[in-house]
């Protein structure tokens, strides 16, 4: 299991402290040390949504100065991801299951059975 995200993020914080406390076992990847590969945010959109996965409330968002903003599809979704990571909503787990985005104290101990 892989857990995206950026470690000074908060809610990363929080889904790191609670899969350290359940004593899940992850690999941590961050966005802006680690880098992002095409593919693989390809892969989470096979099982969520590419609406689910951009954040439109954070600060790299407002800030972001793109006339594709107001025309979103898929394809800018992704070209602006790509070139933004804070713009991915945090954190997102990726499991042989597919992937979880955000974090939620009830949705993860569902989905690892804690």
């Amino acid at each position: 299991m892989i857990l995206f995200g950026i470690k000074n993020c908060d809610t990363v914080k929080k889904a790191r402290r609670w899969l350290d406390d359940n004593g899940v076992e992850y690999q941590f990847h961050d966005f802006r040390q680690d880098g992002l590969e095409k593919s693989t945010l390809e892969g989470w959109l096979q099982s969520v949504k590419w609406e689910t996965l951009l954040n439109k409330r954070g600060t790299t968002w407002r800030k972001l100065d793109d006339p594709r903003k107001d025309k979103l599809n898929q394809a800018v979704a992704v070209e602006l991801m790509l070139a933004n990571p804070t713009l991915i909503k945090r954190p997102v787990v990726e499991t042989d299951k597919g992937c979880l985005v955000g974090f939620k104290e009830a949705d993860f101990a569902d989905q690892f059975g804690k």
